[in-house]
């Protein structure tokens, strides 16, 4: 089988004109693919525009919380200072040690030193947090008499007569 010069030729053209067309296929897809690339590109800066927003907004958010909790603290100090507050203060603390002491009545001293020592720990606690609101609202003696409920009867036999 002999190739004449015009075999030659058509080969020679086949391949080029695959080559071309092969060429032509390959620019529209890297053409669709940096479109898609592009899209991507500007969702993605989207994306981080919104999320610094929202991070700057937490973050101002916080400062804001940070000053008014230290405005709070410091308007809380100011209160406790107030004439008369260590005298309720001292009130409060001395009628939650007798409503102790009187369930741990057998030896009145050491009960008594127990009791306003506990008094003071739970008068300070209910200054910092929850309780302290309940006992602005309901009065501390409510509030003990409902975390602690004792029958009189129970006092009766556990101590005799």
């Amino acid at each position: 089988m002999e190739l004449s010069y015009l075999d030659i030729i058509y080969i020679i053209a086949a391949v080029a004109v695959g080559w071309f067309l092969s060429y032509i296929k390959s620019r529209f897809e890297i053409r669709t693919h940096k479109k898609e690339l592009k899209e991507y590109k500007e969702h993605l800066n989207r994306q981080m525009k919104l999320t610094n927003e929202g991070s700057k907004n937490l973050e101002e958010e916080l400062n804001t919380l940070k000053k008014e909790n230290e405005n709070l603290r410091v308007t809380v100090q100011t209160l406790g200072q107030k004439p008369g507050r260590a005298e309720i203060r001292l009130l409060n603390i001395y009628d939650g040690a007798l409503r102790k002491m009187m369930l741990k009545a057998p030896g009145f001293s050491s009960s008594w030193e127990v009791s306003l020592q506990e008094s003071e720990r739970e008068y300070e606690d209910n200054e910092k947090g929850l309780k302290s609101i309940m006992k602005k609202v309901f009065g501390p003696s409510l509030t003990q008499n409902i975390e602690m409920p004792v029958k009189p009867d129970e006092n009766k036999e556990t101590f005799g007569n």
